[in-house]
């Protein structure tokens, strides 16, 4: 391995192990607080997440999810803008996704109605990130602001357009697709049954795999970091800063409706989009960071639903928060010692 490879996998690799340490550690005590032993406690979430077919396969479902809006976030970061809107940008995704499914004729091949539906999901994406894309181009809003913002009225206009116009009775979802599901996880595996985990698992790996190659193989990639890096600097060096911004802004998720419920459904996103912010921080906006913070965090909510006899419920959340916050505070610290430590091997 070259020094530089090895140079670049401390930095990637050692800050999250850092934070997993500290959260584990601070973990450790607050159980304690609680009057349970953490390897008790612990043992129980690892057994509820991993220890059985059907858990390990909702951790898989709820990766699938966290992966694609965690992408959109670690997309805009890479081009030093904070996405909050990932929230609205998956509902709007899904609703894109139903909409299609249910236009489409019931017969319609899956080969062409997934795709349909999949182009359906990310041009509704597109149109709910491009907006702050513009918007901050155009006017100078504030990417964080505008995006948290369209949040409450993303949801707020897919709530009213499911009530007045595509809801299903009394219910609060739409019709069922009619073409374009894909298969659960369970048709191939059926130690998974009863599972919601789905086919759309591999389109969200086929996803982070393009997000890394557009982003270190291709020249948009390339001037996405560099706007990123120095925004003044690349727009002299001939990058259009505000068309990258405009791109950065933009991807759509589809995992509920076509692969789980399959129709739209009011409050289906249940605050993914803002625990994807957590997703693309810990994953260090890497997209296969991106996927692997997605598994843990996925993880931890699975693994959360059977320890609620021994801690409060609020536990996860608060391990969730640690994680983040110590990510936040080991990053430059673990890159300062790294640093000092190559300075004194080479002196």
């Amino acid at each position: 391995m070259s020094e530089s490879l090895l140079r670049r996998a401390e930095e990637a690799l050692l800050p999250p192990i850092v934070a997993l340490l500290i959260a584990l550690i601070l973990g450790d005590v607050l159980i304690l607080l609680f009057g349970e032993s953490p390897a008790h406690v612990y043992g129980r979430m690892i057994e509820g997440a991993w220890g059985n077919s059907y858990g390990f396969a909702q951790v898989l479902y709820k990766t699938t999810t966290l992966t694609f809006a965690g992408l959109s976030i670690a997309l805009a970061l890479r081009a030093g803008l904070f996405n909050i809107g990932a929230e609205g940008q998956l509902a709007a995704g899904a609703f894109g996704a139903a909409l299609m499914g249910i236009s489409l004729p019931a017969g319609t091949p899956g080969v062409v109605a997934v795709p349909l539906c999949l182009l359906a999901a990310a041009a509704a994406g597109l149109l709910t990130g491009g907006i702050p894309g513009v918007l901050k181009t155009k006017f100078g809003a504030h990417e964080v602001i505008v995006t948290i913002m369209l949040n409450f009225i993303i949801l707020a206009l897919l709530n009213w357009l499911l009530v007045e116009h595509f809801r299903v009775e009394e219910t609060l979802h739409t019709a069922e697709i009619s073409a374009g599901a894909v298969p659960r996880l369970s048709e191939f595996i059926p130690a998974f049954h009863g599972s919601a985990a789905n086919v759309t698992f591999l389109f969200a790996i086929a996803a982070a795999v393009w997000c890394w190659w557009y982003l270190f193989r291709t020249p948009g990639g390339y001037a996405l970091r560099a706007t990123g890096l120095q925004p003044e600097a690349a727009e002299y060096g001939g990058i259009r800063v505000g068309r990258v911004w405009i791109k950065a802004m933009a991807l759509g998720g589809t995992n509920f409706v076509l692969g789980y419920k399959h129709y739209y459904e009011d409050g289906f996103t249940g605050g993914s989009g803002f625990l994807a912010i957590a997703v693309a921080i810990v994953g260090r906006n890497h997209p296969f960071g991106v996927v692997l913070a997605a598994f843990f965090f996925a993880t931890l909510s699975q693994g959360g639903l059977a320890i609620h006899a021994l801690v409060p419920k609020q536990m996860v959340e608060v391990l969730q928060g640690i994680v983040i916050l110590a990510m936040a505070a080991s990053v430059p610290e673990v890159q300062r010692a790294l640093r000092n430590a190559r300075k004194a091997v080479a002196a």
